[in-house]
């Protein structure tokens, strides 16, 4: 019995990190404070970048940015995929 014990707690001390993390990248999101909508981090870091390429500002993590920055960034995004979904509709259904 004791042996059987031994050998779970060994089991548990080992599997215990595998089942309490995760893929830190899967977890983080983009918050739109405006909106009330979350954003995947996977998807939403490129648009970021882009927007620190298009506004000409130094890269910095989104959380520390303080939130003139952040509106900034969430009035970019909403404004550019408007633009996106109207050029992408234009070329699937051309007058």
């Amino acid at each position: 019995m004791l042996r059987r014990i031994t050998f779970l707690l060994i089991a548990a001390v080992f599997c215990a990190p595998l089942l309490t993390t995760g893929c830190a990248e899967h977890r983080r999101v983009y918050y739109d404070s405006y909106t009330h909508q979350q954003y995947p981090y996977a998807e939403e870091n490129p648009r970021y970048q882009q927007w620190e390429n298009d506004t000409h500002r130094h890269h910095e993590d989104y959380n520390k940015r303080n939130k003139d920055d952040q509106k900034s960034y969430w009035d970019w995004r909403h404004k550019n995929d408007k633009d996106h979904d109207q050029n992408h509709d234009h070329d699937q259904n051309p007058h």
